[in-house]
């Protein structure tokens, strides 16, 4: 069951997602998760943190030792995150709206995770060189047809930080691509089937 989101204005978060029995939850958003991901039980990790960290990894960046700053405390995408990446070794902060100093906090991150739905609020006075800067955000243009942009300020940040992920096309497919693995991890599961 992948529940999609935005939710209907009626329905309050989890709601939906809560409704699903956890063995049907291959997107890795049910409330159960959470308390899984804290506590180191095994889970279909959220899709979009579940891709980023494989995709830290793929382009040889270990969070272990480092510190990474989780920049939104959604549900979806920063907790998540914040918890798959503690898993992982790194130090984590986690920061939203009320974080003081937000800039001089990401400054210190060696990992920047963005996603707090905000366009090209992030700039590179917030990134510290060389650092690892993932845009979670999807933001549309308004006067625009179809023009997207991120978090994340790509222009400035990209001649400061060490990788960046573009939008569109950044973390999106990722995403995607862990949905299928999950599904396809779930399946086996529930049809118990060994790897």
């Amino acid at each position: 069951i992948w529940a999609r989101c935005p939710r209907p204005p009626h329905r309050e978060e989890g709601e939906i997602t809560g409704r699903a029995t956890p063995r049907r939850d291959w997107e890795g958003s049910h409330p159960s998760t959470a308390g899984r991901l804290g506590s180191a039980q095994p889970c279909l990790a959220p899709c979009t943190p579940a891709g980023i960290l494989y995709m830290l990894r793929r382009i040889g960046v270990d969070p272990a030792g480092k510190r990474a700053v989780v920049v939104g405390r959604s549900n979806i995408v920063g907790k998540p995150m914040a918890a798959l990446l503690l898993r992982a070794n790194a130090t984590v902060t986690l920061c939203h709206s009320r974080t003081q100093d937000l800039p001089g906090v990401c400054r210190e991150a060696d990992i920047l995770v963005v996603a707090v739905g905000r366009p090209e609020m992030v700039t590179a006075e917030y990134v510290k060189p060389g650092a690892v800067v993932i845009d979670v955000g999807i933001n549309p243009v308004p006067g625009t047809k179809n023009k997207l942009v991120g978090d994340v300020h790509f222009p400035s940040v990209r001649e400061v930080a060490g990788y960046i992920t573009p939008v569109p096309g950044g973390v999106g497919p990722l995403t995607i691509a862990q949905l299928m693995k999950n599904t396809l991890e779930a399946a086996k599961a529930l049809w118990g089937l060994a790897d």
